[in-house]
């Protein structure tokens, strides 16, 4: 089995080469200015059938506000998929590094009055420079950790930002069990998830960086969410700093 994964990774890392050199040359950047218009899309349905795992995670937000509204930053905040799942009050930064989601986080701000917007800042989640240490109550990666450069980077940066005591709250796929046909097909259709997903992994074991990432109290657990199988496997929950 282990080498025919292999063998079929490799035949679709070779179809993908025309992807590759699209992105070498730059051309790639194109499907950026296309990728929200899918992902607005996908993110429509994906709420529908994980509306009550997010209403759960979201749920203890407030045990992390002091006096004064909760300040929540979001790390690849795409369409603004969990605004909706937000307490009101709340002020929150969003975060992206592609600059197209505009337009519909703009669309998703006025559904969603209840909450008090900062600001919008195009960046990567390994380099939030622009955001003070220490500074935010909540920071939340939904679907994000999976696409990131680094993810190690990226856990220092959330880090820097919170507050003592503040929390990341997190929604990931991850990586399947090795003894399991989603394992095998994850590896084998990677090379194309990798384009087609605008940079999104579907190999990573991100509990093990949420492990190690040095926070104080790490409350996860693993799911298997009502999506395609490649990104059933989901780990949910909060660290606190």
């Amino acid at each position: 089995m282990g080498l025919c994964m292999n063998l079929l990774t490799l035949f679709f890392t070779v179809v993908t080469l025309p992807l590759q050199l699209m992105e070498a040359l730059g051309v790639y950047g194109i499907y950026k200015r296309i990728f929200p218009i899918l992902l607005y899309k996908i993110t429509l349905n994906y709420n529908k059938v994980m509306h009550d795992k997010k209403k759960d995670l979201f749920s203890t937000l407030m045990e992390f506000k002091l006096e004064r509204p909760l300040r929540i930053l979001e790390i690849g905040c795409g369409c603004g998929a969990n605004f909706q799942f937000y307490p009101p009050a709340c002020n929150v930064i969003c975060t992206d590094p592609n600059p197209h989601f505009q337009k519909y986080l703009d669309k998703s701000m006025e559904e969603n009055d209840h909450l008090t917007f900062d600001r919008f800042v195009v960046a990567s989640g390994e380099d939030m420079g622009v955001v003070e240490d220490g500074s935010v109550d909540v920071v939340v990666c939904t679907l994000v950790l999976c696409s990131v450069n680094n993810v190690p980077r990226t856990l220092q940066e959330v880090y820097r930002i919170l507050r003592p005591g503040g929390a990341l709250y997190f929604l990931e796929h991850v990586i399947s069990d090795p003894s399991s046909w989603t394992y095998f097909f994850q590896h084998v259709l990677q090379p194309m998830w990798y384009y087609f997903g605008d940079g999104c992994e579907l190999t990573r074991a991100t509990w093990k960086d949420l492990e190690t990432a040095g926070f104080s109290e790490l409350k996860l657990r693993h799911i298997e969410a009502p999506v395609v199988f490649l990104i059933k496997p989901h780990i949910m929950g909060y660290v606190v700093k």
